[in-house]
């Protein structure tokens, strides 16, 4: 997938486009349809902001971990259909920007349809919305699209959080349209699991939420193809006195890279059991097993 940095490089290549606008951190089903009324025109693409507004906005407030990092996005993006990723570095200079002088830059860029959640704001506190964009477009669609509910509540990644937080998978991926999954680098870690009789791939995720501390039924994204697999989540307590968290993943495939600097994608799809400490590596080698037997059923 293409990726674009800013709004002048956008308008040097791009002719002929939709743009979804918004932050995007989750790519829920929310954000899905405000991709889809972008679409309509020769391309789509997704028009996003890093770092998130509220980290440089109010970063007392902002979550510890966001739940799609940009790389990951530009996965999930691409699985949707979405043809390019025009990323806006936000700073506290661009957050003082008038909504019009940005408006101004938008529509520079020569994009043929815009769609934004019908609450979406923007420019120089928030003083800019549909309404005025809508009234600056000319002869460009501009289409505001309600939140998406479920039972009655708006999907949100605040909601994805929570079901997070309380171990509902299966909340977060009906919010999401998806297993609730995060992406990170495969390195180098005690290679503990391989003198077990167990390989697995020691995921390292910086910035993106981890569900709880157990052990998961998971999909994982090997060479463009999903493969099932059981991973832990959690501090290793029987070999390791650390307490840093970590994500190690064995996939039920023989056609697994058996190298480092690889990205794996990985999707939890159920909760198997909560980690805990067993009393050597014996026992901890018969749980594995028994974790391994209960995901492949």
């Amino acid at each position: 997938m293409q990726c674009f940095h800013g709004l002048q490089e956008l308008s040097t290549t791009e002719s002929d486009f939709g743009l979804a606008l918004g932050v995007f951190d989750g790519l829920h089903l929310g954000h899905q349809a405000v991709i889809d009324a972008a679409r309509g025109c020769g391309r789509v693409g997704v028009l996003t902001f890093d770092p998130h507004p509220v980290q440089v906005l109010a970063p007392d407030h902002a979550p510890r971990r966001i739940l799609t990092s940009l790389a990951h996005q530009e996965l999930i993006l691409e699985s949707l259909g979405v043809d390019f990723l025009c990323v806006v570095e936000f700073t506290k200079d661009f957050a003082a920007l008038s909504a019009r002088s940005f408006a101004d830059e938008l529509f520079a860029t020569g994009v043929q349809r815009l769609a934004a959640g019908s609450d979406w704001a923007f420019g120089k506190e928030r003083s800019g919305n549909l309404e005025k964009l809508t009234a600056w477009a000319g002869s460009v669609p501009v289409v505001g699209v309600e939140p998406v509910l479920r039972d009655g509540e708006r999907i949100s990644s605040t909601k994805i959080r929570e079901a997070l937080k309380s171990q509902d998978l299966a909340t977060a991926a009906f919010l999401l349209g998806r297993y609730y999954s995060v992406y990170g680098e495969v390195k180098q870690g005690r290679q503990l699991g391989r003198q077990l009789g167990f390989p697995t791939a020691n995921v390292a995720v910086p910035h993106e939420q981890l569900p709880p501390n157990g052990v998961y039924l998971v999909q994982a994204r090997c060479k463009g193809e999903w493969v099932k697999g059981v991973a832990n989540v959690g501090v290793r307590p029987t070999v390791d006195d650390s307490k840093r968290r970590s994500l190690e993943v064995h996939l039920f495939s023989e056609d697994v890279p058996d190298a480092y600097g690889w990205f794996l994608e990985v999707g939890f799809c159920e909760k198997i059991r909560d980690e805990m400490k067993f009393s050597g590596i014996d026992a901890l080698k018969e749980q594995i097993a028994r974790d391994i037997q209960v995901s492949k059923k």
